[in-house]
């Protein structure tokens, strides 16, 4: 899988996806690092546009499927990427050692903001397992099929999923298997039955795990009276024992079940299976200690209208391409941010309350929001081959406006950084912020602190004013009704030095 990615970097190691020769320097060719993956292409950007490379091994499928009714039918849609060929003149102004000779070239229309399913709740991949086996059905009426299966081939364009990977659609030859299935289920399937079925959040399992969960190694989680659950003994203990075989085998089984012909009817049994299995897939209702927040928070009605007018004024003050909600909650200033910002990434560690806001965006059709689960204190890091197959948050797009509402004492006294340090990492963004300090005498921070020695000497209004003006120049402030809480407008200092 290789993706239309916005801000991708140009890899140094391997210097090219293909075994070809090495980008020039100086070049404004940028290849995705994660590009080698995918034998048959690989994505670059160039002037801020996204392209596909489409080598000989993938030309004839391209081709094929480009030409079917079925390409224009899912972009028309909505389910798969805006593509389009491009025009020769266009194509002859890449380097040859850049896409190489003979190759056809694709622009995609950009994802504002690449995301991954470890990253996502509950509800975003139940939605793009379901787009998945759509997308899949839809292909083998056109006698296509999906070779491979990867959660990374599905985007969020707001709360809507979308299928980036055009590579991934290939003729049906007759009486071949889905070769996808196994992939599938790792990348899909198993994560989401992990958070139904035994109440374990998948998202730090795929994070350490980036091929999904092996069938063998899962089906260890599940007792006797398990294999009553739908699902668990069709896709989870047959396959468990069918990898035991095929690791034995000394022939090739999927030539096996090609001479023997599989029908294709099978395989859409197969996927009608699984999206029933799926679509009843539910999250059990967990405690939250914020999914109520509107409720228990400790606002006067009037200080929190003086901080949503504080919010308002200042992300309507110009037009915004980013912005980052940090430790967003139940999303109500994103929204507020979504009136005025291009797009808005909106994060926060608690998979209840980002599933609960998914699933209302959804609802609204809100095109702007994307919905994150991230714990800032152990934010996605670049990782996969090399360190860098998968970007780290900061290396997908810095925000150019982030709001820290009623955060940094989580940050400080739960998580136990340094509000220096959250500063010094804000300032590194090159962002404007928009911050909330909540002071000792505040209730939500008296709770904090129960069960904790308070040997946090230096929390205090002066002290954080001291170190946001380090890092920022404070444009504004307003103490909100009841005198706990202040809101803080910063710009950055002109030279800050970019987070790494």
């Amino acid at each position: 899988m290789n993706h239309p990615i916005d801000n991708s970097q140009r890899s140094n190691f391997p210097p090219h996806p293909h075994g070809q020769a090495p980008i020039p320097e100086g070049s404004d060719i940028q290849v995705d690092a994660g590009s080698f993956r995918d034998p048959g292409g690989f994505i670059f950007r160039k002037d801020g546009k996204v392209f596909r490379a489409i080598g000989q091994h993938s030309l004839e499928d391209w081709n094929c499927f480009s030409a079917s009714p079925l390409f224009q039918d899912l972009q028309k849609d909505r389910l798969l990427i805006p593509t389009h060929a491009v025009a020769a003149d266009v194509r002859s102004a890449f380097p040859e050692q850049a896409v190489g000779a003979g190759i056809a070239v694709v622009e995609h229309e950009r994802v504002p903001f690449v995301s991954y399913p470890y990253e996502w709740p509950f509800g975003m991949l139940q939605d793009a397992a379901l787009l998945h086996l759509d997308i899949l059905e839809r292909c083998l009426s056109h006698d296509l099929i999906l070779k491979d299966s990867s959660a990374f081939n599905v985007q969020y364009l707001g709360a809507r999923p979308i299928f980036i990977d055009v590579l991934s659609f290939a003729r049906l030859n007759p009486g071949e298997p889905w070769i996808g299935y196994n992939q599938f289920c790792k990348m899909f399937l198993f994560p989401l039955m992990l958070q139904a079925y035994k109440q374990v959040p998948f998202q730090s399992w795929l994070r350490s795990e980036l091929e999904g969960l092996d069938p063998a190694t899962f089906s260890r989680l599940f007792g006797t009276l398990d294999l009553l659950r739908p699902g668990v003994f069709t896709h989870v203990y047959l396959q468990a024992l069918m990898q035991k075989r095929l690791a034995a085998a000394r022939t090739s089984v999927r030539s096996k079940i090609k001479a023997a012909g599989l029908p294709k009817s099978l395989i859409v049994n197969n996927l009608r299976g699984l999206r029933r299995v799926i679509r009843k897939l539910k999250v059990k209702a967990s405690d939250s200690a914020w999914a109520d927040y509107t409720q228990t928070h400790s606002y006067s009605d009037a200080g929190m209208r003086q901080k949503e007018d504080f919010v308002r004024q200042i992300v309507a003050g110009r037009k915004h391409r980013l912005v980052w909600d940090l430790g967003c909650n139940v999303g109500q200033f994103s929204r507020v941010a979504a009136e005025h910002a291009g797009y808005v990434v909106a994060m926060d560690a608690d998979p209840v309350t980002v599933e609960a806001l998914y699933r209302n965006l959804r609802k609204e059709g809100c095109p702007n929001i994307l919905p994150l689960v991230m714990d800032l204190a152990n934010i996605s890091p670049s990782q996969g081959w090399a360190g860098s197959e998968r970007q780290s948050l900061p290396d997908r797009g810095k925000p150019d406006l982030a709001l820290c509402l009623a955060l940094i004492h989580h940050m400080v006294i739960s998580a136990n950084i340094p509000a220096e340090s959250f500063l010094a990492w804000l300032a590194g963004l090159g962002t404007s912020l928009i911050i909330e300090f909540v002071g000792k005498d505040d209730p939500m921070v008296r709770k904090l602190l129960i069960n904790k020695d308070d040997t946090y000497d230096d929390y205090s209004r002066t002290s954080f004013e001291s170190c946001l003006r380090q890092f920022f120049r404070v444009e504004r402030s307003l103490e909100l009704a009841g005198g706990t809480r202040c809101l803080y407008y910063a710009t950055p200092h002109s030279g800050t030095p970019a987070v790494r």
